[in-house]
């Protein structure tokens, strides 16, 4: 059985992220979509809401369970048995990123292989950073993001918390 983790801090979780997962389902046994408890960024949504909002995008899956998880992805991987880290990849900036961490993720973890995804053209340009933002300034982000965040995103920032 191929275990794989999706990691990340979605917030939110984006229809690129429910693409990479859904394409990621098909060809692993089990996929474990890892959010990052504590990632170095301003965060919108409570860990608790981040697993919420994922949990319920990505219901329709039986083969993906959403989990959160601190300290090195690496380690999390191990614990939950997962040979392979899913990422996904948008524009030639992502490349990169992804590159050096795949290196550092060999280094500590030999046993571990990246598999890269290829966003699907039409989220080729779309971030959950760029999702709060024009959500945040009143846009409509309805078609970028599954209904749960949309209205999760509508509420954020229709009551300033």
């Amino acid at each position: 059985m191929t275990i794989a983790l999706y990691p990340g801090s979605f917030d939110p979780i984006t229809n690129g992220h429910v693409d990479i997962a859904k394409r990621a389902s098909k060809i692993f046994d089990k996929l474990y979509v890892g959010i990052f408890a504590k990632p170095s960024k301003n965060l919108t949504f409570s860990i608790e809401e981040r697993v919420s909002l994922a949990r319920e995008a990505l219901s329709s899956f039986n083969n993906i369970e959403v989990t959160s998880y601190s300290g090195l992805t690496v380690e999390y991987a191990e614990s939950i048995g997962a040979q392979v880290l899913v990422r996904g990849l948008r524009m030639v900036g992502d490349f990169e990123w992804e590159f050096a961490q795949a290196i550092m993720n060999k280094k500590l973890a030999p046993w571990l292989e990246a598999v890269c995804f290829m966003a699907s053209q039409e989220y080729q340009f779309l971030s959950a950073s760029i999702i709060r933002e024009v959500s945040s300034l009143g846009g409509d982000i309805s078609c970028l993001v599954p209904p749960n965040v949309a209205k999760a995103l509508q509420e954020r920032f229709s009551t300033g918390k």
